[in-house]
């Protein structure tokens, strides 16, 4: 038997009573990955938020852009959804930097067409090229009411974004400590830590967190997709998982993509912290 296949075999095990079919990349970061459909191509969902940060850092290494200049909300942003501008009025001014921390842990759509704006969707989409993303793409701005399609992405692609950050290797050791530093205050880990012990997220004797999660998420009707480095005491570890063909369209906290990505989360966790920082010995 080749042990290297047992974890996959597990998992696979698990999904085989989900109504649904979720598609997963998972790296140690020591050598060992875990692949499952990992070239299969999904709506991004929100998921396309993370690239549009890392092509804002691009464009700031190449004095193309900066974090401190001023964004007006216009009423061409407007778009229902995730988010807190959808509170406030058009002509709100917002620095660059705030818009895209908006976008990214409370995934607002608002300053996600703001950014897209500001870039450009070609910039982006050239950016995400040079990224060696081949098999994504941003479609269109967010706006529900005129479009279908938001981006397409693989779970390759995706994980290929924050294995470079992990290791300081995506934009450059600079920018990609200040996006881990945005990704790290996300609102939303839906499936990632729904599972985890509560000992490894929180203390009650010191200020210590065992466990730190950097990562965004991305929902629509067709999909609920996940992703992001999980920091642990034996370090860290990258996982995304991209759901799509399920059965049911609406969005509520226990929807089986959630808890099926969750198990799948929980158990590469465990098998991670049981080898002390691999998947495999």
């Amino acid at each position: 038997m080749d042990t290297r296949l047992t974890l996959e075999k597990r998992i696979e095990a698990e999904l085989k009573s989900y109504d649904g079919k979720m598609c997963i990349y998972a790296d140690d970061l020591k050598g060992n990955v875990i692949a499952i459909g990992a070239d299969e191509k999904f709506e991004t969902a929100s998921t396309v938020k993370t690239y549009i940060l890392a092509c804002l850092f691009d464009e700031i290494e190449k004095g193309h852009a900066s974090l401190e200049d001023m964004l007006t909300y216009k009423q061409s942003h407007v778009v229902d959804g995730s988010g807190v501008l959808c509170a406030l009025d058009p002509g709100a001014v917002l620095r660059v930097k705030d818009v895209a921390t908006l976008m990214i842990i409370v995934s607002d759509n608002i300053a996600t067409n703001m950014m897209i704006d500001y870039l450009g969707q070609d910039t982006i989409n050239e950016c995400i090229q040079k990224l060696g993303c081949k098999d994504t793409v941003l479609h269109n701005p967010i706006h529900f009411d005129q479009y279908e399609k938001l981006g397409t992405t693989t779970p390759r692609d995706y994980a290929s974004m924050f294995t470079r950050l992990a290791k300081h290797e995506l934009i450059s050791p600079a920018s990609d400590e200040k996006m881990l530093e945005i990704f790290k205050k996300q609102h939303y880990n839906s499936m990632i830590t729904k599972y985890f012990h509560h000992f490894y997220m929180y203390s009650d004797k010191t200020d210590d967190i065992l466990v730190q999660v950097a990562s965004k998420s991305g929902s629509m009707d067709a999909c609920r997709n996940d992703g992001g480095i999980i920091y642990t005491p034996y370090g860290p570890y990258v996982l995304v998982m991209l759901n799509k063909e399920f059965s049911d369209a609406m969005y509520y906290p226990a929807h089986p993509a959630t808890v099926f990505g969750a198990r799948v989360s929980r158990m590469l966790f465990d098998q991670f912290i049981a080898l002390e920082g691999r998947f495999v010995l």
